[in-house]
C-alpha cells in the first residue's frame, strides 16, 4: 500500500531530529513507500466546500542540518490524500480549532490523524476529567473563592492553565506559600479561561510517566524527571528522560481508557501518569517516541504506521460496500 500522506506541522526545518516524534513518523512512511508533503496549519484554505493547503513535497533523513528536503509549493486539494497527520504543537487555541474545522471537511475519506472532531472534543486537560477514578482531586474553575477552598482541604497544590503545553504557567503552592492570590490575579488578568487546580503528587519527584498507546493499546513507557528545584517534568524545561516499565496500575488505567480512545479514532495518543494517577490524555500532538525507542530498543512508528493503514484499509473497505 503506497499512500500520500499530508503532515500539517510546524516549521519541519527546525525540529530537533533527536527527540521528535513526528520526524520518525515520516522516516517511517517514507521507508514504507508513502509519498509525503508537509504544510503549515497557516496554509490551510477552505474554498467552495474544498479543503485545500499550499504544500511541498517532503523528503527526510536522519542527518542534522540536512534532515529535509522539501520542493517548490504547490496548491493540493486535501481530499486527494490518502492521510494527513494533525501534528503542529499546541497551544490548544482557536486557530488549532479552526484547524480541526477544516479538516473534518476531508476525514474519513482522507483520514486524519488523529480524528480532528474528537481532537476537537478533547483537549488535554478536559478529555482526562472523564475518567475522575483515575484522577487525584481536581478543581476546574475561574472562581478563586473555590480555588481558595480546594486549597483548604488539600494544602499542597499544583496551578496551572486549562490550555497550556510544555509545562508553561504550572506552578507548585504549598501550604506556607503566600502567592496564591497574586497568581490568581495573574491568571484572570491574562485570561477569561478558567484554571485547573490539582492535589500536588510527590511522586512526580520520582518522575511523570509518558505513556504511549496506539489504537488504544499501551506499547511503551518513559519516566521524566523533573530538574532539581522545579516541579515540571516536560522535556521543554529540563526534564531528564528514564526508563520505565509499566506498572499493573499503568494497565489497569490503560486498559480502563483503551478502548474508547480507539472507538473516537484516536490511533497515536500520550497519557501522563503520576504516582499511579492519570494527570492528562494528550492527542493533540504527543510525544515521547524517540525517548521510548531508545530505552526499550523498539520502533514505536512503525506500530503507529500500522494501525494508520489498518485503519485506512478499513475505511476503503467500507465505502466499496
Amino acid at each position: 500500500m503506497s499512500l500520500a500522506v499530508a503532515l500539517q506541522m510546524d516549521p519541519i526545518e527546525a525540529i530537533d531530529i533527536k527527540a521528535d516524534s513526528t520526524f520518525v513518523l515520516a522516516l517511517e512512511a517514507q521507508t514504507r513507500g508513502h509519498g509525503l508533503y508537509h504544510y503549515l496549519p497557516s496554509d490551510l484554505s477552505l474554498r467552495a466546500g474544498r479543503v485545500f493547503a499550499r504544500a511541498r513535497k517532503l523528503e527526510v533523513r536522519r542527518r542534522a542540518g540536512a534532515h529535509a528536503r522539501l520542493g517548490a509549493p504547490q496548491n493540493i486539494d486535501l481530499a486527494t490524500m490518502d492521510v494527513i497527520l494533525m501534528r503542529q504543537d499546541p497551544p490548544f487555541d482557536m486557530a488549532y480549532i479552526t484547524a480541526t474545522h477544516l479538516l473534518e471537511h476531508i476525514h474519513p475519506g482522507t483520514l486524519v490523524v488523529n480524528d480532528p472532531v474528537r481532537v476537537r472534543n478533547a483537549p488535554e486537560k478536559l478529555f482526562v476529567t472523564h475518567f475522575p477514578e483515575l484522577m487525584p482531586p481536581t478543581l476546574i474553575t475561574a472562581n478563586r473563592d473555590e480555588v481558595r477552598e480546594f486549597r483548604r482541604e488539600h494544602r499542597d497544590i499544583i496551578i496551572k492553565p486549562l490550555f497550556g503545553n510544555g509545562g508553561a504557567g504550572v506552578f507548585h503552592i504549598t501550604p506556607d506559600d503566600d502567592n496564591l492570590n497574586a497568581l490568581l490575579e495573574m491568571f484572570t488578568e491574562r485570561s477569561r479561561e478558567p484554571i485547573m487546580v490539582q492535589r500536588y503528587l510527590p511522586e512526580v519527584r520520582d518522575g511523570d510517566r509518558r505513556i504511549i498507546l496506539v489504537d488504544g493499546r499501551a506499547v511503551g513507557a518513559v519516566d521524566r524527571i523533573p530538574p532539581p528545584g522545579d516541579v515540571r517534568a516536560n522535556m521543554h524545561v529540563g526534564a531528564t528522560p528514564r526508563k520505565a516499565e509499566l506498572s499493573r496500575r499503568d494497565r489497569e488505567i490503560c486498559e480502563a481508557i483503551g478502548p474508547i480512545l480507539s472507538e473516537h479514532g484516536m490511533i497515536f495518543v500520550g497519557i501522563d501518569v503520576i504516582g499511579g494517577h492519570l494527570t492528562e490524555i494528550n492527542v493533540t500532538s504527543p510525544t515521547g517516541l524517540q525517548e521510548v525507542n531508545r530505552f526499550d530498543e523498539v520502533h514505536l512508528e512503525a506500530d503507529i504506521w500500522d494501525a494508520i493503514e489498518s485503519r485506512r484499509r478499513e475505511s476503503r473497505s467500507a465505502r466499496s460496500v
